[in-house]
Order: structure tokens, then C-alpha cells, then sequence
């Protein structure tokens, strides 16, 4: 637990008087001063019950008990924050996420954990929250707001209600609502969502956004409401229009969605004041969290882009702490802040070698040398994959409306390293029994979603392009949001197989090829995370990625653009286990084309 500043300032004051050493002393630094923009060099930071009592010449604050690291002009940064991330679409528990995390240089995170949510409702977000509150990383949480993320449109696991956010809201270090995606539902001030958002403004707290597109007025009345930040925004005029009306800006970098080289265009190139501005991760999975990096990776690409390397820092530190309402206590190096703090190397590369948690050193030579508890999960949210029956080859006719050579057909087509969609019409064979055929040369598959929660046994078929799937079937029950069953494939026979293997598994994701396992990602913790360590996480993800490519895929992390193909918020066609959805009507459609 972090010391509250009235119960220990007046120790605080003794220690920068020079009447109490100071616990831990950092010497001869250069100060990232993300308050001026400044580098300042030969600067101290004193530290004493979890803060920073001292930035300056703080020889004075030495004593005999005093631990001094000599920095010999190393930068000194606020411990970097995450605005905006969801710990599922790491593959990995909280704990293990931060164990990785805590070397890149995150701090503090503020955890959507909306996923959780679509599965287990309130009590699974508990779970993740509380795990999060027992580590030396600050675990922020922005209770889900829109659980499921549509109205009768789909099925989730579970649904989180005004009552359910009211209470969570009373937890210690829920900091807000999560992204608000039923955006239509503001506008229409429909009355649970109107609720959730009142609730929010009315405790205080934070109403994070999630605007893709949409016309002015719509944009205006979503802001209007008290909605007013969006991590959706991917072109430099959406920045812009939304920096001007007032919004706050989270430029997101994950692994599929890369929107900092466009989007941060509003800096280098409009030279807008950047006080409203943020850098998030959103999604990134576990071979980019090893490789690549947390956030740092994000204020790296920032820097590449022409970003001054203090301003780049500024975003995902003091900005980020301000829009939460928690820069009393976080996101600068400045007296009386908690003592979260980066060393880093080479101000560019943003590679931590230590870093620094509550005033306690958890990161020497880029290592972590502080143990993490462990947390158990109840053996019911290891058990979360329930479908009505055994899955057959049948379940996935389509059927034509008439006898006829072809028929049309809505299909989903996929954009490579974006979460949006486009409809498209493809005219695909009838056989002689009125089925509708696959067809490999126009790189149109078959694709489905299937109910995991409640084993009502529905299953809804429709057609994909993008993929470039050859052969084989591939299935996951990572599904944005409600998380239910989804199987892809070239044949109806490996798309029955990959889909009860699964089941099987208990979740998470495989390839099968002529009925083999070729690669599989166990995820037991809700059908969403693996209980394993990162490093083997990362193992399994780079072997099905390859088993992807032996399907003939070629695009760029296939499977995290694949569970998006459910996500009934994003424009412009999803599917659901209630079938196909336009996003841009918010309507049901068929697969066929009339």
C-alpha cells in the first residue's frame, strides 16, 4: 500500500530539511523534467517513506543508514504509465504480465479488464483487480463499462449493470469506467448507459471513450455526455478534430493497430500544445511485450517519429496521471510524488537498466530481483468453456435460398493491422444440394462463431477474405468482446475438429491441419489467459504464428486481427454467435445478399 501523504509528510519535511536521512539517495542524474520539457543535469533524488522528499543537491538528506546509487549522468524519468491496456491481450495473468512489464519500465497501468468481465462479470473483474493490488506495480482499473459491448446483438458470458459499476467504483484504485464503446447508446441516451457514466461523473472519477468514427453532431453529443477521451482515433484529422473540441487524445500502438506514425502527426507536423495528449498500448500481445516492450516500446516509436524524446516521456507520465486525476501523486519527479522512477541509459532507446517502485528498487541491469506473490484463480474460472454438444462438420452449411450455380453473399474482409472491417458481396458455387462453397481463389472461407457460455447451441456461419487460408482451420476463444467460440478454415471437417479440440483444451487458441494439432496456446483462466510464464507464452504464440504461415496466412499477427472479427463496435461487419452485424446500422443482416 502506498503511504498516504498526510501521514507521512511531516517525515518528508525533516528528510529535505536535512534533520532525517533519506532512505535511498540517486546521485548526479540528468532530470527528465516532464513539467518544463527541461533535461537537468547534476540532480539528486532523495526518497523516504515511499516518496520523494528531495530533487537537487541532496547530500544534506544522506545519513549513515542511507543507501546512494551514483547515477554518473544517467536520466532520471517518472515510472511510465499506461493510459489505457487490456491484461488478457497479453495472454498472460496480471502477475506475469507485470513481471515483464516491471523491467520495460510500466509503473503504473490502467487496466481495462473488460474481456474478463464478458466472461465472468463483476466477480471475475474482482479477481484480476485484486491480483493486480498485491504487486509492485500499480494496477489502476477503469471498471467495464459496456458488458456486453452491444444490446441484442450478441451473447456474452455475463453483463455488468449500473449497480455493478456503482459498487466497483467504491473500490480502492478503480480509477473510472472503461472504454464506453456503445457509443450509439450514449447519443440515444439509452438509460444503462446514461447511468454507468452518470455514476462515474457523480464519484469523481474518470469516463474513458472509444469513438472510432462518426459524424460531428454524433461525436459532439458522445463528448457532451461526459465521455472525453478515445484511443480509436487513426488519422491525423480525427486527432485533431477531437484535440480541438476539447477531448483527450490516447495514440495507441499494439501489436496489429499502429496508429503513432499517422496520428502523431498532430505534433510534429500541426504543432498542437500536447497537455491533452497520451500514448497507450490497448492490445499488445506476449512476443511484443518480451521483444519490443510495454509503453516504452510506445514512447519509442513516438521518438522515431520526431517527437522530442522529453515531450514522448511527458505523454505516457504526467499527462497520463493528470487525465486520471492522480497527479498529486504520480507521473512526475517532483517532491512529495511517489517514488516511481526509470534510469535510463540512452534517453532514445528508453530501455530501462533500474527502475524504481514505491521508493523501492524492483529492477537492476534491466532484471527484476524482487519476488512477485503468486495468485490462484478458483478452478470455476479455469472452467469457462461450455457448448451444448459435440460440434460436426454440418453445423457449418450454409445454404442458398434457391437452387441455383451461385449465389451472393455478405462477406467480412479483414484490413491488416487495423481493428476495422469492410463488407464486401462475392459470388460464391452452389453445389447440387443448395450448399454455398468456399472458394479458395478469391480467398473466401468459411468462418463461425459459436455460444461458449450458455450452451444454447447456437452457432451462426458466414464468409471471410483477407486471410489467404489455404488449408486447415484455426479457432479461438479470444473473440472481442464477448469472447464466445470462433473456428476459421479452408474445410468444414478441420473447422468441426479445431473446434472441439479446443473445448477440449479449454480454451484459448490452436491450428489444426487434416485433423493435427499443429500449434496450440492453452489459455485457461477464463478461455483468455495462460497460468504459464511469459517466455513459454511467447514460444507457443511464435509456433502458431508459424502454423498460421503453413496455412498459407501471410499477414501480421493473424490471430489477435481474427478475434476482433467479433467485435460488433467497430465499423463496418462483424460476426456474432446471433449472426452478422453491420456496425454501421447496429443491425442483424443476412448472408446472403438479397
Amino acid at each position: 500500500m502506498i503511504s498516504q501523504l498526510p501521514k507521512v509528510n511531516r517525515d518528508i519535511i525533516a528528510v529535505a530539511l536535512g534533520e532525517q536521512p533519506a532512505e535511498l539517495v540517486l546521485k548526479n542524474g540528468t532530470l527528465v523534467n516532464v513539467i518544463t520539457g527541461e533535461l537537468n543535469k547534476g540532480i539528486d533524488v532523495a526518497i523516504s517513506n515511499q516518496r520523494i522528499a528531495y530533487v537537487g543537491e541532496a547530500d544534506h538528506t544522506i545519513g549513515k543508514s542511507t543507501e546512494v546509487i551514483n547515477l554518473e549522468g544517467k536520466y532520471i524519468a517518472p515510472g511510465l504509465m499506461d493510459g489505457h491496456m487490456h491484461v488478457e491481450s497479453t495472454m498472460l495473468t496480471v502477475t506475469e504480465f507485470a513481471r515483464i512489464a516491471l523491467t520495460k519500465g510500466t509503473t503504473s497501468i490502467f487496466m481495462d479488464p473488460h474481456e474478463m468481465a464478458n466472461v465472468f462479470g463483476k466477480e471475475g473483474v474482482g479477481y484480476m483487480h485484486d491480483e493486480g493490488q498485491q504487486l509492485p506495480l500499480h494496477v489502476f482499473t477503469t471498471f467495464p463499462s459496456c458488458v456486453p459491448a452491444t444490446d441484442g446483438l450478441e451473447d456474452a458470458g455475463a453483463t455488468i449493470t449500473v449497480e455493478d459499476v456503482q459498487e466497483g467504483l467504491k473500490w480502492s484504485n478503480v480509477v473510472g469506467i472503461g472504454e464506453v464503446m456503445n457509443f450509439p447508446g450514449v447519443v440515444s441516451r439509452d438509460k444503462k448507459m446514461m447511468g454507468e457514466i452518470n455514476a462515474t461523473i457523480e464519484a469523481q472519477k474518470t469516463v474513458t471513450g472509444h469513438f472510432p468514427e462518426g459524424p460531428d453532431h454524433m461525436l459532439q453529443a458522445y463528448f457532451a455526455a461526459g465521455v472525453d477521451s478515445c484511443h480509436e482515433t487513426v488519422t491525423r484529422e480525427q486527432a485533431l478534430e477531437k484535440l480541438r473540441l476539447g477531448m483527450y487524445l490516447m495514440i495507441r500502438e499494439g501489436s496489429a493497430w499502429q496508429d503513432v506514425k499517422e496520428v502523431i502527426k498532430v505534433i510534429t507536423e500541426d504543432n498542437v500544445s500536447t497537455d491533452q495528449i497520451m500514448l497507450v498500448t490497448d492490445d499488445i500481445y506476449p512476443q511484443t511485450l518480451v521483444e519490443q516492450g510495454q509503453i516504452n516500446h510506445v514512447v519509442r516509436r513516438a521518438i522515431e517519429e520526431g517527437v522530442d524524446p522529453v515531450t514522448a516521456i511527458k505523454l505516457a507520465t504526467i499527462n497520463t496521471a493528470r487525465y486520471f486525476k492522480l497527479a498529486d501523486d504520480y507521473g512526475s519527479v517532483s517532491p512529495r510524488k511517489v517514488a516511481d522512477l526509470i534510469i535510463l541509459d540512452d534517453l532514445e532507446k528508453v530501455e530501462p537498466s533500474m527502475v524504481i517502485v514505491n521508493g523501492e528498487v524492483v529492477v537492476r541491469e534491466s532484471e527484476l530481483i524482487k519476488d512477485l506473490p503468486s495468485y490462484n484463480y478458483p478452478d470455476h474460472i479455469k472452467q469457462s468453456v461450455h457448448v451444448k454438444r459435440t460440434v460436426d462438420q454440418s453445423d457449418f452449411v450454409v445454404k442458398a435460398d434457391q437452387i441455383k450455380e451461385t449465389a451472393s453473399v455478405n462477406v467480412i474482409k479483414i484490413i491488416e493491422n487495423s481493428a476495422r472491417t469492410e463488407r464486401e458481396q462475392f459470388k460464391l458455387t452452389v453445389d447440387d444440394e443448395g450448399d454455398i462453397q468456399s472458394d479458395l481463389n478469391q480467398d473466401v472461407i468459411k468462418l463461425a462463431c459459436l455460444d461458449r457460455h450458455h450452451q444454447s447451441g447456437d452457432i451462426s456461419v458466414g464468409f471471410a477474405h483477407g486471410f489467404n487460408l489455404k488449408r486447415g482451420a484455426v479457432a479461438s476463444t479470444v473473440a472481442h468482446d464477448s469472447h464466445n467460440l470462433l473456428v476459421m478454415g479452408a474445410n468444414d471437417q478441420d473447422m468441426a475438429i479445431a473446434a472441439n479440440k479446443l473445448v477440449e483444451l479449454g480454451g484459448g487458441m490452436l491450428v489444426v491441419e487434416d485433423g493435427e494439432v499443429l500449434a496450440e496456446v492453452p489459455m485457461p483462466v477464463a478461455g483468455l489467459m495462460s497460468d504459464r510464464k511469459a517466455e513459454e507464452v511467447v514460444q507457443q504464440v511464435q509456433q502458431l504464428e508459424a502454423a498460421w504461415k503453413q496455412l498459407g496466412c501471410t499477414i501480421n499477427a493473424p490471430f489477435m486481427t481474427f478475434s476482433l472479427i467479433a467485435l460488433p463496435v467497430i465499423p463496418d461487419i462483424r460476426i456474432s454467435n446471433r449472426g452478422l452485424v453491420d456496425v454501421t446500422t447496429f443491425e442483424l443482416i443476412n448472408v446472403l445478399e438479397n
